[in-house]
């Protein structure tokens, strides 16, 4: 069972399993401050809710492989996300810094928490929980430039952590489970498309 991977999700793949530590490229010039962030995650409620309610059955668990997640399993690992892992790291980085390490998240927790829940459940849980999370960031009132925004923290297996990093992969995180449900949902339909598969990156191992 993996543990403490909260910067992606089974066949998450195509880059989604890269901490705010990776490569990436940064073309949108520089980082904001926390309003950047929650004008992203305030989002991803909606976005999934417009997407995954009342869709057939079909599209909300298909899987990439055996073993990899369904989209109503992405949808409950965010949900555990909420509930035991970035706020309350949060709270935890800023009460004891780098003294205590943040106790180890289990990534598949949610495989057996949720099995059977329907999506619209699943739906409202979640918005509620990432409306919770929001209104506790928002009383810390961090602003930008906040000296908080750098203080660290100890990941249990990354070692020293900031603030500031584990906010962007909160966001970061979010983009890569949505691309992910995007991607599986895709490849459902990868041999009907026929020969336009070649013009169809999202069908591609590593995307062309």
């Amino acid at each position: 069972m993996g543990v403490d991977a909260d910067d992606g999700g089974r066949g998450a793949g195509g880059g989604a399993a890269e901490g705010a530590r990776g490569s990436g490229r940064h073309d949108g010039g520089s980082p904001g401050g926390v309003a950047e962030h929650v004008a992203v995650l305030a989002r991803t409620p909606g976005v999934l809710d417009a997407w995954l309610r009342g869709l057939p059955d079909a599209w909300l668990h298909a899987r990439e492989a055996p073993g990899t997640w369904s989209p109503v399993e992405v949808l409950g690992h965010l949900i555990e996300g909420e509930e035991s892992d970035w706020m309350p790291r949060v709270a935890h980085l800023l009460e004891h810094g780098e003294a205590e390490p943040f106790t180890p998240f289990d990534r598949d927790a949610h495989l057996a928490r949720f099995e059977g829940e329907t999506v619209d459940a699943l739906l409202d849980r979640f918005a509620t929980r990432r409306r919770e999370s929001l209104d506790a960031l928002a009383a810390l009132g961090l602003g930008d430039g906040d000296a908080r925004l750098a203080r660290r923290g100890t990941h249990p297996a990354f070692g020293a952590v900031t603030l500031d990093e584990l906010l962007a992969t909160w966001v970061v995180h979010d983009l890569g489970h949505l691309g992910q449900i995007a991607r599986v949902m895709a490849r459902r339909w990868g041999e009907r498309v026929g020969p336009w598969r070649e013009y169809l990156p999202v069908l591609h191992p590593r995307g062309r």
